[in-house]
């Protein structure tokens, strides 16, 4: 795990993954980003910082324009320290798209859309992570965004 630079005025360190640690990116799609010099979820992000970057990477890669804004979407959660590869799908499936939107969410609201989630998916609600968790996911991704 590589770390790309530290959010000014904060210990809070934003993370570079290598790609194929993002989840849902298939052996296949991974070999075509990388073909295209993207080893990184930071280069993901840097190569797709307008909507015609990432029309021009969804047409190079032939594949359709969502599945690049999904893998962009989790790149840039993953991007925050505390949720990683780990937990960005989960909050993109439960409704955060960026760090912007995570950082503006209700801690209690976010946790009870994730736990709402993990019962409808798995029947579940004990893998819910916490609402300490989750507040933290919040705090950092407003440090991760704060100029």
């Amino acid at each position: 795990m590589k770390t790309s630079h530290t959010a000014s005025k904060t210990s809070v360190q934003v993370r570079d993954w290598p790609i194929e640690h993002l989840p849902g990116l298939s052996n296949a799609n991974q070999s075509q980003l990388e073909e295209c010099g993207i080893t990184t979820i930071g280069q993901l992000i840097r190569m797709t910082k307008t909507p015609a970057a990432k029309s021009l990477l969804a047409h190079q890669l032939q594949i359709n324009i969502q599945s690049v804004n999904k893998w962009v979407a989790m790149a840039e959660l993953a991007r925050i320290p505390s949720v990683g590869c780990q937990y960005c799908g989960l909050l993109l499936h439960a409704g955060v798209a960026s760090a912007t939107q995570l950082a503006q969410m209700p801690v209690e609201r976010l946790h009870q859309q994730i736990l709402r989630l993990h019962v409808a998916t798995m029947q579940r609600n004990d893998l819910t992570p916490s609402v300490d968790r989750v507040q933290k996911w919040i705090l950092q991704a407003r440090l991760v965004i704060s100029p």
